[in-house]
């Protein structure tokens, strides 16, 4: 959708590409050339060769000697780096496919187990992320892919704190997200001591990521919850563009993105003259909902009433006043009868951050699909993800205005929520969370 979508998000369906396709969205994330550690395209001597392409420039690879590598595709020698400023997963282009899983502490677990879990967590993500074996008892099951720009990103729910008695480490922006009347929140599937975002633009390589981490929680954590997505393939499209949500509508239009003047202060923790505690400097927070779309409901509406929701066309995300996608929306503009061309509930008018004393975050979310109902209706919505350096003046008043009005709301229904503290990057020799957990 446009704006803050059910909030949706920018997605450029290119790796590592910004929204016009100009250069590199993310600090963290490159592009590794040549030949990735031993994950390598290999074929059998005297099998038939395969090419894969299209008018206009074929990416292809054929099958092979052993003893002679074809180089991977651009998708899969996409590489993200693990250490860093901030966390990969946040600035990175959104991937074709995404897990979230949440843990609870084990029962006797507690901050030295949580220390030697993160540690764990950390060597496995930096060796995957390079494209390397988990380690001695890897799966193998993407040992033919490259890193097709996998992240693993970490975060602690405001449970974790108590559990390994650091509580006076909690930040206060961590404090339970007030209830919005469109939450119908199943708690078995919400919250957690802690988070863990998986993505990859191959979905075995995601798959074999989601497998080593649960592996690696032995018996110090037990899985909370876990939810599946993904998005539109890089390169399904002819150029970047804005992505598309299940209910056919582009998504995310105003996202911010890195090359705004105060992305850096809305998004991430500043190192100094915060309230939030030294441990998250360059941090930031991340609020998760399972966002139900009623499909068949929205799917009854013509298209002009569909589009009177949004506020924007449906064939090309331009505001309902006229011009292109990134068309400033006016409005204020009416029609010949006097009527406001944008109506005064759309969810683009509703969401605008200029109608929200500035409140911004940055939206990153999977679509997901669960399968159907007795009665044949799908479980399919938006695994929503914001990030912001304070979700008291990110995703909050969002969420409050979008309550008192919002046309999208008898659309979708909140069935999950979880607030987590994400930390800043890892150093080098470091892992995600030291700081916290040895300071």
């Amino acid at each position: 959708m446009a704006e803050p979508s059910i909030p949706g998000s920018r997605a450029p369906e290119a790796p590592h590409a910004t929204p016009d396709g100009s250069g590199p969205l993310a600090p963290e994330s490159t592009t590794a050339h040549g030949g990735i550690s031993r994950r390598r395209l290999l074929g059998t001597a005297g099998a038939t060769g395969l090419v894969l392409g299209a008018a206009g420039g074929a990416v292809g690879y054929a099958a092979a000697p052993s003893s002679e590598a074809t180089p991977l595709t651009s998708l899969g020698s996409g590489q993200a780096m693990f250490h860093g400023k901030h966390q990969p997963g946040i600035t990175t282009p959104v991937q074709a496919r995404g897990h979230l899983i949440a843990f609870d502490l084990a029962a006797g677990s507690g901050r030295k187990e949580a220390a030697a879990l993160l540690r764990r967590w950390s060597d496995t993500a930096q060796r995957l992320m390079a494209g390397e074996p988990a380690g001695p008892r890897d799966t193998g099951v993407a040992q033919d892919a490259g890193p097709s720009s996998l992240t693993v990103t970490f975060g602690f729910g405001h449970s974790f704190f108590g559990r390994t008695g650091l509580d006076e480490q909690r930040p206060v922006a961590l404090d339970p997200l007030p209830d919005f009347s469109s939450d119908h929140l199943d708690k078995n599937r919400s919250n957690g001591d802690l988070w863990v975002q998986i993505g990859a633009d191959d979905a075995l390589v995601a798959f074999h990521a989601l497998r080593a981490i649960q592996q690696d929680a032995g018996s110090a954590a037990r899985i909370r919850w876990q939810m599946n997505g993904f998005n539109r393939s890089p390169g399904a499209t002819p150029h970047p563009m804005t992505a598309r949500n299940l209910m056919g509508q582009i998504d995310g239009t105003r996202n911010p993105t890195p090359a705004d003047a105060d992305f850096d202060e809305r998004i991430f923790v500043p190192t100094s003259g915060t309230k939030d505690p030294a441990w998250m400097a360059n941090g930031s927070y991340v609020v998760v909902r399972r966002i139900r779309m009623l499909l068949d409901d929205w799917e009854r509406l013509s298209t002009k009433a569909q589009e009177d929701v949004i506020g924007r066309r449906k064939s090309d995300g331009a505001p309902l006043s006229g011009g292109t996608e990134t068309t400033e929306m006016d409005l204020e503009k009416t029609d010949e009868d006097g009527n406001l061309v944008v109506p005064i509930n759309a969810h683009a008018r509703i969401t605008r951050p200029d109608q929200n004393g500035g409140a911004t975050m940055l939206r990153r979310p999977f679509s997901y699909h669960d399968g159907f109902d007795a009665d044949g209706v799908p479980d399919a919505g938006l695994l929503f993800i914001c990030w912001q350096a304070d979700p008291l003046r990110g995703f909050v008043p969002v969420q409050r205005k979008l309550d008192r009005g919002d046309a999208l709301s008898q659309f979708t229904r909140h069935e999950s929520s979880g607030l987590f503290a994400v930390p800043g990057g890892a150093a080098d020799g470091e892992y995600v969370g030291q700081r916290l957990l040895e300071g």
